[in-house]
Formats: structure tokens, sequence, C-alpha cells
């Protein structure tokens, strides 16, 4: 047995609602598409990640705190990418290496 109604005006009626149902849902679609195209695209075209990390102190007047290896999980969010002789030359005036990925073993720095 149907749940439809019998006569020519509901059914008419039913299926205008289903068809403006139907096209919102397909609008739906196609944004939810366009935002993961958009996504897949971002994440094709992100730039690498840095291989050495400065970690700035709290001001801009305070002297950086660490130098991390690229990706390291302990880098601090306002981190910026360095060289690696710019790296070697912040280990070499004195700013701090980090304790978690040892910046300074994997640069060959021997403190002196």
């Amino acid at each position: 047995m149907t749940t439809l109604p019998p006569d020519l005006l509901r059914l008419r009626t039913l299926e205008t609602y289903l068809q403006l149902l139907l096209d919102e849902v397909r609008r739906a679609i196609a944004h939810a598409e366009q935002r993961e195209a958009e996504r897949q695209h971002g994440i094709q075209t992100r730039p690498p990640a840095p291989d050495w990390l400065l970690e700035p102190g709290l001001n801009r007047s305070a002297p950086p705190v660490q130098v991390h290896v690229g990706g390291c999980w302990n880098a601090g969010k306002r981190s910026k990418g360095i060289s690696r002789d710019a790296a070697l030359r912040a280990l070499a005036d004195g700013v701090k290496a980090c304790g978690a990925c040892r910046p300074d073993n994997e640069l060959g720095f021997i403190d002196g």
C-alpha cells in the first residue's frame, strides 16, 4: 500500500515540493563539493614546512627564546622559519637549543 494521496492536485503539489527539495539538495552538494575542492587545492599548494624554526621572545624587544628543528612539537605558535645559517648563527649568539628536538645536534653545532 502506498501512502501517497490519490488525487491529482495533491500529487502535483507533492511533486513540486519534492522538485524544490531536490534542487536545494543539489545546490548543497555543489557547495560541499566546491569547499572540498578548495580544501584539496590548499593542501596541494601549501608551502613545505621550514627546516628550522626560531621562537621569538614575548615582546618585540625581547631576544629569541629557542631554536627548533622544523615541525618540533615544542615550538611556540609564533615561531618563524629560518635558514640553516640563521639557525647556526642564533645558536652561536647564545639562543637556547630546544631540549625536545635538539637542533644543535641536527646542525652539528658544537658549543665552543
